[in-house]
């Protein structure tokens, strides 16, 4: 792990998942680590056990007296969410102490290992994951800054004291991974997204090829099969950067599974790859899209020198990542799954995931969506998407950073819903109405604070 010169450091909105994942990463270091977040929440309850002193009040004076007192041996750390008029971050600014944002201090982390990036607009935080897990359990060993919380760890930092390997998300979003130089990179997808901030689609595929750009010389370049980087092939090869691509079965593919049999609602497959063929692997986490995340994780292990029958025992124990295909309740007539799901494609992914999985259930949907901007910018995509849906109940948007913009809210969604079976609601209003609906499978959707409906859901089907 690196070490950095400074004793003590800030991290303004601590309580973010991935702020959260650097703020343990510098208290294994052995450094002094204060932070601020709006509200407490589980992980920040968890980082205060942890020993890390939280303030929930963004006024200069609940900075800490050792951050004032040794301005020149502190660290600012923070996010791009944070809003203009945050009182302690202006303080920080008036008094020139040194500030970082929270991807240029991942780059740095990144930049100065074995860095491993993960990318795509979708299935980044799933294939970091399981990348991490096959990682840490082999010899090679990894640190990884994960977007989720793993199952397995029921964490999302990894840290392997002795390993040079730092397995990190590469966020698209204000342009974050163009910090990142990494040695082995892989995209999933590059979906139309953010376009609050880059405007139109042309303006993405740029961005993914500035970061694919940056692999280090002698690298590797892992991405789905289908996706387009010829513009950027010959700088790749005048790089000497291996390049590959991967499938959940299509042939053409280097690495693909040849054989996909379902067995108790889970997948047992087997892999070819460049480095030979990997038999009657057993996938225990739901959905195709799985699977093919699955494979992306062991693409990068065995380009990272991890052994086939080590991969191949990582991924049979591999448990998933909170909120990815999560589930939460079942029994043998009903199933209750959450997922993360916010774009159109990853609701599509999960949609049709469960579909092939509970072919003959009825599939019942709850989709928050997340962003104003959003919403308006894909409206028809979601409703596309979410009519592939036996029923579906919509609720309002969820804001997050932005203000409400005029004419915009979950109505643009809904009216374009193509099911007949469609509810629009509020939160408050779910409960009572899922007591009047009759439900096989339910998975509930979105990026949003839906998580807080979870705990009342499974509720509602292990009292019924």
């Amino acid at each position: 792990m690196n070490k950095f010169p400074y004793t003590y450091y800030y991290f303004i909105g601590i309580g973010g998942i991935g702020m959260s994942a650097l703020t343990r990463y510098v208290r294994n270091s052995g450094h002094t680590v204060y932070g601020y977040d709006r509200t407490r929440t589980a992980l920040t309850l968890e980082l205060e056990q942890e020993g890390i002193s939280i303030s929930y009040s963004d006024s200069a004076d609940a900075i800490p007296p050792e951050i004032i007192e040794h301005k020149d041996d502190s660290l600012i750390i923070y996010t791009p969410a944070i809003p203009k008029n945050h009182k302690g971050f202006n303080y920080f600014v008036n008094h020139a102490f040194t500030l970082k944002k929270r991807a240029a201090f991942l780059g740095e982390i990144c930049n100065n290992s074995h860095g491993i990036a993960i990318a795509g607009t979708h299935g980044k935080t799933s294939i970091t994951t399981c990348v991490a897990h096959i990682m840490y359990n082999s010899n090679e060993g990894c640190s990884a800054f994960l977007g989720g919380i793993s199952k397995n760890f029921k964490s999302n930092f990894i840290h392997s004291p002795h390993s040079t390997n730092v397995v990190v998300e590469a966020d698209e979003f204000d342009r974050s991974f163009h910090n990142l130089h990494p040695h082995i990179a892989l995209v999933s997808s590059v979906d139309a997204d953010h376009l609050d901030i880059y405007g139109n689609y042309e303006n993405i595929v740029s961005a993914f090829h500035t970061f694919v750009g940056q692999i280090q010389e002698g690298g590797t370049f892992i991405y789905k099969y289908g996706l387009d980087f010829t513009k950027i092939l010959p700088e790749l090869q005048n790089k000497k950067i291996q390049t590959y691509t991967y499938d959940i079965s299509n042939a053409e593919a280097d690495f693909y599974a040849h054989k996909i049999t379902k067995q108790n609602n889970t997948y047992i497959i087997s892999l070819t790859t460049p480095f030979g063929s990997i038999d009657s692997i057993t996938i225990q986490i739901p959905g195709l899209i799985s699977v093919e995340n699955c494979i992306a994780g062991a693409a990068l292990s065995l380009c990272n020198s991890v052994p086939k029958e080590i991969v191949k025992t990582a991924l049979q124990s591999y448990l998933g990542v909170k909120r990815r295909l999560d589930i939460q309740f079942k029994n043998e007539s009903q199933v209750y799954i959450d997922d993360y799901a916010h774009h159109p494609e990853e609701l599509r992914a999960t949609i049709t995931s469960l579909q092939d999985l509970y072919t003959d259930k009825k599939i019942t949907g709850i989709f928050q969506p997340h962003l104003y901007s959003r919403t308006q910018d894909f409206a028809p995509e979601f409703a596309q998407s979410l009519s592939l849906l036996d029923e579906v109940i919509v609720l309002d948007i969820y804001p997050a950073r932005e203000e409400p913009i005029e004419g915009v809210s979950s109505e643009l969604i809904f009216k374009d819903i193509s099911i007949p079976h469609k509810t629009m609601c509020s939160k408050q209003e779910l409960i009572e109405i899922l007591h009047t609906k009759k439900i096989d499978v339910l998975v509930t959707m979105g990026a949003g604070d839906i998580d807080t409906l979870i705990e009342p859901i499974t509720n509602m089907f292990t009292n019924t």
